[in-house]
């Protein structure tokens, strides 16, 4: 299962488009839709330049693998609808997997409570104890595909 070009579209328009390096938050470099450059402090001068919009769209879709992959792996032996499996793969990308992993809203899925899932999904929107408005947000857009 691959996530759909709607849930690409959540995924970018959360995330963001970076079409050249910068330092994120996390003081790592960061390109395009929040991919990893290196855990390194210097930028590596093959990387300094400006991407295109299909070097990020690349990069990105190799970097959504491991959470399509992570999501259906977690999720057994549920098979997800494809508006679920985008909602969590966003959220998962967002949080990541570990968290996915922990959280009520994979038990809920995997006991086929799709409503409880998706009311706490919605409590997903703090960072540093701080309920941010851009997470509230991606929250709401992820909830609304969850719940088609």
């Amino acid at each position: 299962m691959r996530v759909s070009d709607e849930g690409i579209k959540l995924i970018k328009h959360f995330e963001g488009i970076h079409k050249k390096p910068y330092v994120c938050p996390a003081a790592y470099w960061t390109v395009g839709v929040g991919h990893l450059i290196t855990r390194d402090s210097v930028l590596p001068s093959s990387w300094n330049r400006t991407f295109s919009s299909g070097e990020i769209d690349d990069l990105l879709r190799a970097d959504l693998q491991r959470f399509e992959l992570g999501v259906l792996r977690l999720l057994r032996p549920m098979q997800p609808t494809q508006s679920v499996f985008d909602s969590v793969v966003s959220f998962s990308f967002n949080l990541g997997l570990g968290t996915f992993q922990r959280s009520s809203v994979r038990s809920a899925l995997i006991r086929g409570d799709k409503k409880r899932a998706g009311k706490v999904l919605l409590k997903y929107c703090r960072a540093g104890g701080k309920i941010l408005l851009g997470l509230v947000r991606r929250r709401e857009a992820e909830y609304a595909l969850l719940m088609r």
